[in-house]
């Protein structure tokens, strides 16, 4: 194909997960690419789109919008909302989108319940947990995901599917596996707590911390940098 570059990086980024997967002594499928596509061209998405990339992450609405727009004719892209969610751009993100990762509050996740039109089926909600403690980071704290959980899964329109996380930066595999350790063991809390929840999701693990992600159980890797180079400034 002419679109090496981006081919070429995706490539490399497939075969690093399923390494990862092989060395974690799990199944080659058993974790899938989202490839981080903020503040990159939708000409980009395209060409990764060609070489069989399907679920794409955005986290600026209007741009995402913008992009969603231009790539029409690419019927079953899965577009998935990652970013901060503020209360005036819930109907959008309920509009557009197939999957929101960043609900960390009942406000949010109540309007994005009632705005996703049925016709598009129920909207797959990841909780975003700020498992570092980080004051600079969103996401509901550990103490109260009980309670947020509980009301996510019990709204119609939407389909609590997992959670999700951004660890602050950390150095060394051991390292880096500890807060990753931390959002599965809630996860696993979850699913005792809700047997009635489809919860096989943890959206957690980038560029930096991909093989730490992977030995403790992320199901969905976000990758950017690694597949479309250096993010550009956000317009």
């Amino acid at each position: 194909m002419s679109d090496a570059p981006v081919g070429d990086s995706l490539q490399r980024a497939r075969q690093r997960l399923t390494k990862a997967l092989e060395s974690a002594g799990r199944p080659p499928d058993d974790a899938r690419l989202l490839a981080v596509s903020k503040t990159k061209p939708a000409a980009l998405i395209r060409q990764a789109y060609a070489w069989g990339q399907r679920e794409f992450g955005e986290n600026y609405l209007q741009e995402a919008l913008d992009k969603q727009t231009e790539l029409s004719d690419l019927r079953d892209i899965v577009w998935h909302f990652i970013g901060p969610l503020q209360s005036n751009k819930t109907r959008a993100v309920a509009e557009h989108f197939a999957w929101v990762h960043s609900v960390d509050r009942a406000k949010v996740a109540r309007r994005l319940a009632e705005q996703r039109p049925a016709s598009l089926g129920p909207l797959n909600i990841c909780l975003q947990v700020n498992v570092s403690a980080e004051s600079s980071k969103a996401g509901v704290a550990p103490e109260a995901l009980d309670a947020l959980a509980d009301e996510v899964a019990a709204l119609s329109n939407l389909r609590l599917r997992g959670l999700m996380a951004i660890p602050a930066l950390a150095i060394g595999l051991e390292t880096q596996r500890e807060p990753l350790a931390r959002l599965r063991q809630l996860q696993e809390g979850l699913k005792r707590r809700l047997p009635q929840a489809p919860l096989d999701t943890l959206s957690m693990g980038m560029s930096d911390d991909l093989e730490a992600a992977v030995l403790e159980g992320a199901t969905l890797v976000r990758l950017g940098t690694a597949i479309f180079g250096a993010r550009g400034p956000h317009r």
